[in-house]
């Protein structure tokens, strides 16, 4: 299986977060993870950025904060020029989705930790 480095946008280290979970998991399936918070922190060894640094080979982002807060990350998520922009239940956001396709980005509305579960990530 290809190892995807993967932005988590919205990461927190309240164990209750699915994001919290997310960076576990995707670690755990060895997947190079970074996770960008408000908040300094640690998931695991996985420490939690509060600033949105330039960043390479980004394959995912996958996001965990509301569609409200997603334009301050507008222009850095497509700087980053993923492969592909993962809307976590709660996340979905049509504004975005259009930007992403024009900049040929792929878009999936699904659960970050239903598709590591089922071998679809």
């Amino acid at each position: 299986m290809q190892k995807k480095k993967t932005l988590v946008i919205g990461a927190s280290a309240n164990p209750t977060r699915y994001s919290y979970l997310a960076v576990q998991k995707l670690s755990a399936h060895q997947h190079p993870v970074v996770a960008l918070g408000i908040k300094n922190g640690a998931i695991g060894t996985t420490v939690i950025e509060t600033e949105k640094k330039l960043l390479n080979d980004i394959d995912t982002v996958t996001l965990y904060i509301n569609p409200s807060l997603q334009p301050a990350y507008y222009d850095y998520i497509l700087s980053l020029h993923p492969n592909r922009i993962i809307f976590n239940p709660g996340t979905e956001n049509e504004e975005l989705q259009a930007l992403a396709h024009k900049n040929n980005i792929a878009t999936q509305e699904a659960c970050t930790l239903v598709l590591l579960s089922t071998g679809q990530y």
